[in-house]
């Protein structure tokens, strides 16, 4: 399948990721449906930030996926569905857990089923690496345990589930891409990458929770590549496949990527409240990729030191997009 021509429906457009992914689909030459979650402000999250040329091709919606109604009518007529939305604080969830459940679990349910009812011919589902938990074995594919440790990972293994059964009980072709930790510009102060660095561009020292965890990071343009490859790929329907660099690096060498690059040293101070409960904290993640390299010839692109030096510039540009001053969940 090629998506140029198609008509595609971005679910949490407004996010970090789906706002990339947006601009790269008008750019494949898509009919680009964006849904967002719907404020009083009519504010379109990261889309606000889509040069206007790229938005003006786009439609834009406002909504919930938790609204079942509203889910069927976003996927009318719509041929390829990339489902982003989600609540994907950690933290968050371990104030919140039946929000998150809410919408990770019953807004997935609202999609497959409106997805199911109007027919359409490719339902990406975004899960996460936090399913898996703290790595077993290294690298980690796709036939790693699911062993989440947070209510937020064991949301999202819920929904994986939820999006296989409907392909093996009712054939609707879904298939499901199981990005690594992402990184780059736009990316919100809960992730650890802008954290470090919007700390350390407007103080001295950094409050941090644990930083000796370590994690598989790609820059977003590769994991957008990633997706659209996926989707176009026709033997993905009905598989898993992880999206990551098969790197793994440290949060400490992150923060001293982060200093090379700002030629600043930073004092590291222990927050308490930064620090996951101990058997939540997942240790390390590195991802097996292989299986995109075999069915879609998926291959990151940027490195590490660059795509650090690239959230820097942009972080460094819209620091007033931060709440410096409170700790992001």
């Amino acid at each position: 399948m090629k998506l140029a021509g198609k008509k595609v429906l971005v679910t949490g457009a407004g996010g970090f990721l789906g706002s990339h992914l947006v601009e790269a689909l008008v750019r494949t030459g898509c009919k680009v449906r964006a849904f967002v979650h719907y404020n009083s402000r009519n504010d379109w999250g990261m889309l606000e930030l889509v040069d206007k040329k790229t938005l003006d091709q786009v439609e834009v919606i406002s909504g919930d996926i938790r609204d079942s109604d509203g889910a069927r009518k976003i996927m009318k007529d719509q041929e390829v569905v990339f489902h982003l939305a989600a609540l994907i604080g950690i933290p968050y969830s371990y104030v919140n857990p039946l929000d998150v459940a809410d919408t990770n679990i019953q807004g997935t349910l609202n999609l497959l089923l409106a997805g199911k009812e109007h027919g359409v011919e490719k339902f990406v589902h975004t899960s996460t690496s936090e399913v898996y938990g703290t790595a077993q074995h290294v690298p980690m594919d796709e036939n790693h345990p699911v062993n989440p440790q947070s209510p937020y990972a064991a949301t999202k293994a819920s929904a994986d589930q939820l999006a296989l059964s409907f392909h093996y009980t009712y054939g609707l072709p879904v298939g499901i891409i199981r990005p690594f930790n992402i990184y780059g510009p736009r990316q919100s102060a809960r992730s650890v990458i802008p954290n470090i660095i919007m700390q350390a561009l407007t103080a001295d020292e950094l409050k941090m929770g644990s930083v000796s965890t370590s994690r598989d990071l790609t820059y977003v343009t590769d994991s957008v590549e990633g997706f659209i490859q996926f989707a176009e790929c026709d033997q993905t329907v009905g598989q898993i496949v992880n999206l990551g660099s098969e790197n793994e690096i440290s949060v400490k060498h992150l923060i001293e990527l982060t200093e090379k690059s700002l030629n600043k040293k930073l004092k590291i101070v222990e927050e308490e409240k930064r620090i996951r409960p101990e058997k939540s904290e997942v240790q390390r993640l590195v991802s097996d990729s292989k299986k995109a390299k075999r069915l879609f010839q998926w291959k990151p692109q940027i490195e590490i030191e660059e795509g650090i030096q690239k959230t820097v510039s942009w972080i460094k540009n819209n620091i007033d997009f931060y709440k410096k001053e409170i700790y992001n969940i």
